[in-house]
């Protein structure tokens, strides 16, 4: 007779079996499901596993079953609701609605598309709150970005999955790259090493086949991607912090600089509430109601350009370089208007 713990082991290993199902087009072999179960303490024969996924599993569940030679693979079909346990609870059910409306300003269709589930979800637990529709929540939230944001560049379905499974396999990819300036795309063999989102825009950084550092790569340039059986192989002091805050914006790792300027009010109320660093200070200057801002940030292209956007709100003393930059800059615009 079967006894109650064996009846719970069961039933979750059932539902951490379940859970390593992906969706189609994706797919996972039997064998690989033992594997990962083992790796999660769940020990089941070859033939249990696959009684459980033939049989009532299949039953009850949208399970796909394609025979490769001798190997099964399994999936859910795409349209399969999202299950997760627990359930959402309402606050997580909203922040995943405004999370969505925020990331579709972000990220690529293709990769937004990978979370539909989840939003999906989200939805349909608020529907079953009888007093406020899921129309009236649209109605009720938004989210903004701060300045113009770009439409997402298009990046291929298919191309963001190759890229991404490749970069956690730790293994190499060949792709078609069509360069900025360039007529024609290039075949490159390349090491992935991690995946950037900024702004409008998705970076593959990866490491080229015969040279030793780290590149990046806009994934929407990629017109065909291929994963290779070839170990990925990057530099071993490789660090992405410190790749982001030096190569996507300066050429070297950004310095800290002290910003000494002088705010208008309005600028003054929003860094008093939204600080630009964590060592920021302002004071009133006297005889106006401007203050004077001191704050260390980085050194780089963005945050100049984010002064420089603040126009007539902001007067530049310090760094020297900045303040130079930004009076070429106005001397420039004015010679393109006057012209």
């Amino acid at each position: 007779m079967t006894g109650v713990s064996d009846q719970k082991d069961r039933l979750f290993r059932l539902i951490a079996l379940l859970r390593l199902i992906p969706r189609e087009p994706n797919s996972i072999s039997t064998s690989e499901l033992r594997s990962k179960l083992a790796a999660q303490g769940f020990e089941v024969q070859p033939r249990t596993l696959q009684r459980d996924l033939s049989g009532k599993l299949s039953i009850e569940f949208p399970l796909l079953c394609q025979e490769e030679g001798n190997t099964n693979y399994w999936s859910f079909r795409a349209d399969t609701p999202q299950s997760n346990f627990p359930s959402l609870d309402m606050p997580v059910a909203l922040a995943f609605l405004m999370a969505e409306s925020y990331l579709e300003k972000l990220l690529p269709h293709s990769t937004l598309q990978l979370l539909t589930p989840h939003f999906d979800q989200a939805r349909k637990q608020l529907e079953t709150q009888t007093q406020l529709s899921t129309a009236r929540w649209a109605q009720r939230v938004r989210t903004l970005p701060n300045g113009k944001s770009l439409l997402p560049a298009k990046v291929d379905g298919e191309i963001w999955t190759t890229v991404s499974t490749a970069l956690l396999k730790d293994q190499c990819l060949r792709v078609s790259y069509l360069s900025r300036g360039r007529e024609e795309p290039r075949e490159l063999h390349l090491h992935p090493a991690g995946l950037v989102a900024r702004h409008s825009q998705s970076y593959l950084l990866a490491r080229v086949e015969g040279y030793d550092d780290v590149r990046q790569f806009a994934l929407h340039r990629i017109q065909q991607a291929d994963e290779l059986e070839t170990p990925a192989l990057v530099p071993n002091d490789f660090d992405i912090d410190h790749y982001v805050q030096g190569s996507l914006n300066n050429p070297a790792p950004s310095e800290m600089v002290e910003l000494v300027a002088d705010v208008s009010p309005q600028i003054a109320w929003l860094l008093s509430e939204t600080p630009l660093s964590i060592e920021q200070s302002l004071e009133p200057l006297e005889g106006t109601d401007w203050q004077r801002l001191r704050a260390w940030v980085p050194d780089d292209k963005e945050t100049l350009w984010w002064v420089f956007g603040l126009g007539e709100n902001m007067r530049v003393w310090e760094p020297e370089g900045w303040s130079r930059t930004i009076r070429d800059r106005v001397v420039r615009m004015n010679e393109n208007f006057e012209s």
